[in-house]
């Protein structure tokens, strides 16, 4: 019964490990899954497949242990947190005041149909088939690729469409993903 009410308040906020060891773990690895991530072409075109969600469970478990090898306090978590929110803050501030550091954090729009034509290499580049940009094609109301003067994959992996001029009343030039979405 006295275990019951028993708290070892040592063990919920004193760490258990260095606290600098943390902070390198933590930037270590949230680093590291940022270059793999953004290496990874964008598949699914905008929308979160199974494998995407696959991989990011994936790699928060076997990010988990990396970061903290095994702790146990609050502290030690909140520790982490922290960590994982200054390089996602710092990343975006420097994406912001650096254009070249915003080109490595968002890739610029790639170009798949260009005046009614796919781009096969970039198609491949990207691992999309065209019947999979095709679909995404009628999803916004195009009905042949002929009318099509642009198409480009965003940074996030959604697609920009700019009609032809002789058919932009049919489907209004859109711009599917904007930055401001992205946050």
């Amino acid at each position: 019964m006295e275990k019951w009410f028993f708290i070892n308040w040592q063990a919920i906020f004193i760490p258990s490990i260095s606290i600098f060891e943390l902070i390198i773990r933590g930037s270590l690895v949230y680093l590291a899954l940022f270059s793999v991530l953004r290496l990874l072409p964008s598949r699914q075109l905008g929308t979160l497949g199974i494998t995407d969600l696959l991989v990011v469970v994936l790699f928060a478990e076997a990010a988990q242990n990396a970061m903290a090898s095994n702790y146990t306090s609050i502290t030690e978590g909140a520790i982490l947190v922290g960590t994982v929110i200054f390089w996602s803050y710092l990343l975006n501030w420097l994406g912001y005041k650096l254009p070249q550091f915003q080109r490595f954090l968002n890739p610029p729009p790639l170009l798949l149909v260009k005046n009614g034509r796919m781009i096969e290499r970039h198609l491949q580049r990207e691992l999309i088939t065209d019947d999979e940009l095709m679909s995404k094609l009628r999803q916004q109301g195009v009905e042949f690729l002929a009318d099509v003067k642009f198409v480009y994959i965003e940074a996030d992996g959604r697609i920009s469409i700019i009609m032809s001029d002789s058919k932009t009343s049919s489907v209004p030039e859109q711009k599917v993903a904007l930055k401001s979405d992205l946050h």
